[in-house]
């Protein structure tokens, strides 16, 4: 399974279990603390999570991207200066190169 650094919460949410109906003393479904009859079965909770872990990757792109984007006001500065069709080729399509939608990684 993927590492996860999901939010156990989202996969809660997901499945339409209430906030105050469980606890999570650690990380994995045998360690919940069922406050309430609201449980999910330990399948249900697997598929919640392992949707977001999918979900998560399917994203790495998106973060990736960010992460290398110049900060807004030197984007800006750069699309003062010298146009949107020069700031979109030196400061976004290169990282849009870099970091494709299909997650190949850095190329």
């Amino acid at each position: 399974m993927f590492p996860t650094v999901i939010n156990y919460h989202k996969a809660m949410t997901k499945l339409g279990v209430a906030d105050d109906a469980w606890r999570l003393a650690e990380k994995d479904y045998d360690s919940i603390i069922w406050v309430s009859e609201s449980k999910v079965t330990k399948e249900e909770w697997d598929g919640a999570v392992s949707e977001l872990e999918t979900e998560l990757v399917a994203q790495a792109y998106a973060r990736n991207r960010i992460a290398e984007y110049p900060d807004w006001g030197t984007q800006l500065n750069k699309i003062y200066d010298d146009g949107v069709t020069k700031w979109k080729s030196e400061m976004v399509d290169p990282v849009k190169a870099k970091w494709p939608k299909d997650n190949s990684g850095p190329v």
